[in-house]
């Protein structure tokens, strides 16, 4: 195999990892991620308890505008959600079955936080929810509606999950993280 052979196999892996939500791993003189953290990381791609669940988008009529970008280590860098705009319809509703931990204001968004029990719980941001604390919900039940404010732009909303503290990539609930495929290249 030629040396630019190599090197377009070498970018196509990557592009393919980081189109799922994946990083490569880091250099060998960067920060290490914990254990927990890989375990974490690994998980979303290959745990049956995760990918076995029934949840649904919380929004219809959507693109996705930025993908989940897993950190290197837990302090690093990222996208720790997905980011979806919105066509037209702006209620929010629930992925999944489960109880109000939080709704409310943090610094400059509205937002609502539910806990779907065994260690997985959602962030929705930013959302408007006239529901409170403790009130229950079922899977695909209005939580509430599109509001304004936090990273992503008028008319989007930001969905993100965490899986015993971690977040993990939202994909891997709604059907799984694609997985990569190598394409034949040049001679």
């Amino acid at each position: 195999m030629s040396a630019s052979h190599r090197i377009l196999v070498a970018i196509v892996a990557l592009l393919s990892l980081t189109a799922a939500g994946l990083t490569p791993s880091p250099p060998a003189s960067a920060a290490r991620p914990s254990d927990r953290d890989t375990a974490v990381h690994m998980a979303q791609a290959s745990d049956p308890t995760l990918v076995a669940r029934d949840w649904v988008w919380p929004v219809s009529g959507f693109r996705i505008l930025t993908n989940y970008v897993a950190p290197a280590h837990r302090y690093g860098p990222g996208h720790r959600g997905i980011d979806l705009a919105l066509f037209g319809i702006r209620s929010v509703r629930s992925p999944a079955a489960g109880v109000v931990q939080f709704t409310g204001r943090v610094v400059d968004r509205d937002l609502i936080t539910i806990d779907h029990g065994n260690g997985l719980v959602t962030t929705l941001e930013p959302v408007t929810s006239p529901l409170a604390v403790g009130d229950r919900v079922g899977r695909g039940a209005e939580v509430g509606i599109v509001a304004e404010g936090g990273h992503t732009p008028p008319g989007a909303v930001h969905f993100g999950v965490r899986w015993h503290g971690e977040y993990i990539n939202p994909m891997v609930l709604l059907g799984g993280v694609p997985r990569a495929v190598l394409l034949p290249c040049c001679r």
